[in-house]
């Protein structure tokens, strides 16, 4: 029997309570099946891939879109889902407790605010609190644990002021997000940094500069793992995927030709090219 809406919800609870865990970004229901077939525990929506499916840039999906999507993900496997909800689709704190309603109702288990918003910049903190609030307020009615992460812009927006991204942060925290981001974060440092501001797991993006080892040493307790490059989606999957919790596996060493399931780093033997004569 398949798992319930409040079995997922309480599973994905659970993996931010233990050993840290990467959660990775299918883009359709397609990708959200391999992911599931490698052995993956909880998946996370990508605004830019799933805007992509659709011939648009990232933040071009409607609300009524990502709500669809929600529910194509949620109904492609049995693992929990949390859904890129961008900036919750308008700049008041209704909206995005609305955003948060629906997605629950399509059957996702999580979701994440940013406070960036594509025309205004950065929110002022007072104005980012009231819509996490909001955010919270709207999780905390339904009838299972729905877990919201709260996100931290500066870092990938132009402005890698840390004190302002643990401060905001540690605001987002008290008004009631239940997982704290800041993409963007360039160090072990860093992300320690942050981690030891918060009493609540940190979600870290995983990138070419950082191990895993580094990441969880410093306290990451989510790692997200970019998967989705448009030019080379669907081929790089399921080789991507297998960097997972490999101790000291860097970003930078993965290939398309790895050797899925190798922690080794052995490669897969190369296709011998045929040699063309010329004309």
């Amino acid at each position: 029997m398949p798992p319930t809406r409040h079995q997922k919800a309480a599973d994905f609870r659970a993996l931010h309570d233990g050993d840290p865990f990467v959660i990775p970004n299918p883009w359709d229901a397609g990708s959200a099946k391999v992911l599931a077939g490698l052995g993956f525990k909880a998946l996370a929506s990508t605004s830019s891939g799933f805007a992509f499916t659709l011939g648009r840039p990232d933040g071009a999906a409607t609300l009524d879109e990502v709500v669809e999507h929600a529910g194509v993900l949620d109904r492609a496997t049995s693992l929990p889902v949390s859904v890129d909800l961008e900036n919750g689709y308008g700049r008041a704190p209704e909206d995005v407790a609305r955003a948060i309603a629906r997605v629950a109702g399509a059957g996702a288990v999580g979701a994440s605010i940013e406070d960036f918003d594509p025309g205004d910049g950065i929110y002022p903190l007072e104005h980012a609190l009231e819509r996490v609030a909001a955010a919270a307020d709207a999780a905390r009615r339904l009838d299972f644990p729905f877990t919201l992460t709260a996100r931290a812009e500066n870092h990938i927006r132009g402005n890698p002021d840390l004190k302002d991204t643990i401060a905001r942060l540690q605001a987002y925290e008290r008004a009631g997000a239940d997982v704290l981001y800041a993409p963007g974060l360039r160090s072990g440092d860093e992300i320690r940094a942050v981690c030891n501001a918060m009493s609540k797991p940190v979600n870290v993006l995983a990138h070419r500069g950082l191990s895993m080892s580094e990441i969880v040493e410093a306290g990451g307790r989510r790692i997200t793992r970019r998967l989705l490059r448009a030019r080379r989606a669907r081929s790089a999957a399921p080789v991507a995927c297998r960097w997972r919790l490999i101790p000291g596996t860097s970003v930078r060493r993965l290939s398309l030709r790895r050797a899925p399931g190798r922690p080794d780093g052995a490669s897969l033997p190369r296709r011998r090219r045929s040699r063309r004569a010329p004309g």
